[in-house]
């Protein structure tokens, strides 16, 4: 039988290729998105369990999740950013939008994905969450986004201990300039720590496809707390 996963925010981006790499592979994948044509473009014909989602309403998740019978893998993925700015000229609504997905949604669904993962027979599974390399270091006028990401490693690290219980790993994959149509600005020039505009390499999304699809690939006594992958020559190390 093969193996089953479910992909957050799959309508696009870092969602869709990995989608699309995990169908390749012979995976039993579900589709949650806002979208439903989005997802099937995702699905682009291949067998897929779509599920139109938004992952910051509990009854929506809820919903979701009670359609999957069995879970192996949760990419937790869905995830949005917000304008650059300083604090003070952040909206609250902009503020609140980010803090739903990212920190809201991802609580949500790795909490429906646990619940599947602790009381199937046999026992056991791997959350995925999709941090960011804001989740180590900002970006200028990124208070919302980094904050969010920050949060994303503290569930990280609570659900692989609170995990170990029930055989269920989890791992994050932070991820630098893979070229989604969110990254696309990079390659025009972006502000850096000293207030220049420069642009960035990026690297090709399916890049991060095979790295999720290698981690949900391992055995469950193997575990990969943290990965970061990244545009070779981007600034992170020594960012700032």
């Amino acid at each position: 039988m093969s193996r089953s996963i479910v992909i957050t925010g799959a309508g696009a981006g870092i969602g869709r290729a990995t989608a699309r790499a995990f169908l390749a592979a012979g995976w039993q994948v579900t589709l949650l998105g806002r979208r439903e044509a989005t997802l099937v473009e995702t699905a682009n014909g291949h067998p897929a369990q779509i599920l139109p989602c938004d992952v910051r309403d509990p009854e929506s998740v809820a919903k979701a999740f009670a359609q999957i019978p069995r879970l192996d893998v949760l990419f937790n993925n869905a995830g949005i950013a917000a304008p650059a700015a300083p604090i003070d000229e952040i909206s609250v609504d902009d503020w609140l939008n980010v803090s739903a997905t990212n920190i809201t949604g991802m609580f949500l669904c790795a909490r429906a994905a646990f619940g599947i993962l602790r009381r199937q027979t046999p026992q056991g599974g791997r959350i995925i969450n999709n941090g960011s390399l804001s989740a180590h270091v900002p970006r200028p006028g990124s208070a919302p986004y980094t904050m969010s990401k920050h949060a994303v490693t503290g569930l990280t690290r609570t659900l692989g201990l609170d995990g170990r219980a029930f055989n269920i790993a989890c791992a994050q994959i932070d991820i630098g300039n893979a070229l989604t149509d969110m990254a696309a600005r990079f390659t025009k020039g972006v502000p850096q720590a000293d207030g220049q505009i420069r642009v960035e390499p990026v690297m090709d999304v399916d890049h991060v496809a095979r790295m999720v699809l290698h981690m949900a690939s391992l055995p469950l006594e193997v575990n990969t707390p943290f990965v970061t992958i990244m545009a070779r020559d981007m600034p992170f190390i020594g960012r700032g």
